[in-house]
């Protein structure tokens, strides 16, 4: 006859089992999910975004007149290359492979900020108050993703994936407001001021 203590144990071992199993299913399960497919999606979507827009603050800087926006694009590229690698880990919470989708959206932005370049006067005041512009265009399409995304993550349960997101979100929303910031300082009213 077995005693209690054999009894708990296999009974234990079997409800461990059961555990893993059913995780295994719901993993799977999620994996499938209309949701969970959105969401990696979306993902790719913004990976490739912030990719693209690495490349696209380089150029912006380069057109820049200011020394104080040149500062500010420069300072958020480097910040975009941590949110780059942000989104790797993101992708790795969820068993992904970070993988880029072509995002037009982010296309279309950065193609309007280079047409600013080309129809405003290098050197000018203008120039930097119109790519001011075309940055926070691009600003508030990655707050919309993140904020979106964040909420997503929250609902699937996600939570150190909905930590990274927000905290990508947050920079974002400060970047938004150092442009306005630096807008409304100077650059608007001397752009005014020009010929």
């Amino acid at each position: 006859m077995p005693n209690k203590t054999t009894e708990n144990t296999t009974a234990t071992a079997t409800e461990k089992k059961t555990t893993v199993d059913n995780a295994s299913v719901n993993k799977k399960e999620m994996k499938n999910a209309p949701l969970h497919k959105f969401f990696v999606d979306a993902l790719k979507d913004i990976y490739y975004a912030e990719n693209a827009i690495i490349d696209a603050l380089e150029k912006m800087q380069e057109a820049s007149t200011t020394e104080e926006l040149k500062d500010a694009f420069e300072d958020h590229q480097l910040q975009t290359k941590k949110h780059v690698s942000r989104l790797e880990k993101v992708f790795k919470l969820i068993d992904e492979q970070p993988q880029k989708k072509e995002c037009e959206a982010i296309k279309g932005i950065i193609k309007e900020g280079e047409e600013v370049i080309k129809s405003t006067k290098e050197g000018s005041m203008t120039r930097d108050a119109a790519l001011i512009i075309a940055a926070q265009k691009v600003e508030h399409y990655e707050i919309a993703t993140y904020g979106g995304l964040a909420q997503l993550a929250i609902t699937m349960g996600h939570d150190k994936v909905a930590d990274l997101l927000e905290k990508t979100l947050q920079e974002e929303e400060e970047t938004d407001y150092l442009l306005t910031e630096i807008a409304e300082v100077s650059i608007n009213f001397d752009a005014e001021q020009e010929d």
